[in-house]
């Protein structure tokens, strides 16, 4: 059983920057495909990245391309991700997610999240 912990979100002004960590316990780690996804009031859950447990292959949601980094460093069991030129369509609760058996888009498809943190975005 993996546990995840989001950390990292807070309040910012369009144009600025926010790395989300995802601490992971109670499983192997390296193992895991790691997804981010958000989800706004009163929208679906949103994809944003996932990162392979390699760290080999990576996916971005188009809306946040260009823009967000995700990475992972299986040492420290953490996923990251590096959202910089934030905007306020970026606002929403961000959830870090892991998964074996391959990268994949469907946010069903992951077995474990966490509780989540907020990002807020002014304009």
């Amino acid at each position: 059983q993996v546990q995840l912990v989001e950390s990292g979100g807070g309040s910012v002004q369009a144009g600025g920057s926010l790395r989300l960590s995802c601490a992971a316990s109670g499983g192997t780690f390296s193992s895991f495909d790691i997804m981010w996804f958000r989800q706004a009031p009163g929208k679906e859950r949103e994809f944003v990245a996932i990162i392979s447990w390699s760290g080999g292959s990576i996916n971005y949601a188009d809306s946040v391309k260009g823009r967000f980094t995700i990475s992972r460093d299986n040492a420290k069991n953490t996923g990251y991700l590096q959202m910089n030129s934030l905007k306020p369509e970026d606002t929403a609760h961000y959830y870090c997610a892991a998964r074996r058996g391959g990268i994949s888009t469907r946010i069903i498809t992951y077995d474990y999240r966490g509780q989540g943190t907020q990002v807020t975005v002014s304009s």
